[in-house]
């Protein structure tokens, strides 16, 4: 792994984010590439990282034995056209982060016989604690799947989906979650300062509380149902509260709104892409 040339098009903060993953991995600067029309862009990372940036996605591409794509999704059409002549008869991986762009579209646009892992990260990867999702197309083999595993382990956890149309469930769960958790810890914070708690106070006990459930549900094998139970005394005030919750909807409300992000993941894989 820290052997391979890595080369990432498109340097913005889920790029700069995997580059600081893999160089406290262990893997070398001096083997990773990164090219980007922004010159600030490249100046932070050269400067910061001691990696090779350049302009000029081809320059990259060139050098390297695995290319990550990391722009926005309405470019990645024309960036991936330009980049497959560079691509044809050479045995390169393409590892995309692109929300909603399907391994059909960028089939189309790489090339029929481009080795492609499509992945669908999250936020948390700006600070090393991501769950990101892959899955690989027939051309990508055993060793290629570990290289495009072992680069998003790099910013937290990786895990495989045998079917691509999974990949929409997943932006429902990990890709968009991390805003539901906001969320529940903005209504928290407000409530609290109903409550008559400061600002500050409010914020803190709230953020501690989150990192605290997360972390017990991570190093449990207890289900989320079971921990809350064991939290829940008879009479008590949690058990209050979240009869309040169920009372109001709250499991359905959840349901409701994941379908919701479903749904409009694929919707936007039908705008986005080119079949």
């Amino acid at each position: 792994m820290n052997t391979k040339k890595i080369g990432f098009i498109g340097g913005g903060n889920m790029a700069s984010s995997l580059i600081k993953g893999l160089i406290v991995s262990g893997h070398s600067a001096q083997q990773l590439w990164v090219s980007d029309a922004k010159q600030e862009n490249l100046h932070v990372l050269a400067e910061n990282l001691q990696v090779h940036t350049s302009v000029n996605n081809h320059d990259v591409v060139r050098e390297v034995d695995v290319v990550v794509l990391a722009v926005k999704p309405h470019v990645l059409k024309s960036v991936s056209e330009q980049l497959a002549a560079d691509l044809a008869d050479r045995n390169i991986l393409v590892v995309s982060i692109a929300a909603g762009i399907s391994q059909q579209s960028l089939s189309k646009w790489l090339g029929s016989e481009t080795a492609i892992v499509r992945c669908m990260p999250n936020t948390p990867a700006l600070v090393l604690t991501g769950a990101t999702v892959l899955h690989a197309n027939h051309n990508v083999n055993n060793e290629q799947k570990d290289l495009a595993e072992n680069i998003l382990r790099a910013v937290g956890l990786a895990l495989w989906v045998d079917h691509e149309s999974e990949l929409d469930a997943v932006t429902a769960v990990s890709g968009s979650g991390p805003a539901y958790y906001f969320l529940m810890m903005e209504a928290m914070e407000r409530a609290a300062l109903e409550l008559g708690l400061s600002e500050s106070t409010a914020r803190l006990l709230v953020q501690q509380t989150a990192l605290g459930a997360a972390k017990i549900a991570l190093e449990s094998d207890t289900t989320p149902a079971e921990l809350r139970q064991q939290v829940t005394s008879p009479g008590g005030t949690t058990e209050q509260a979240i009869k309040s919750f169920e009372n109001d909807g709250f499991v359905q409300i959840v349901s409701k709104a994941m379908h919701a992000a479903r749904d409009r993941s694929v919707e936007m894989s039908k705008e986005l892409g080119d079949k």
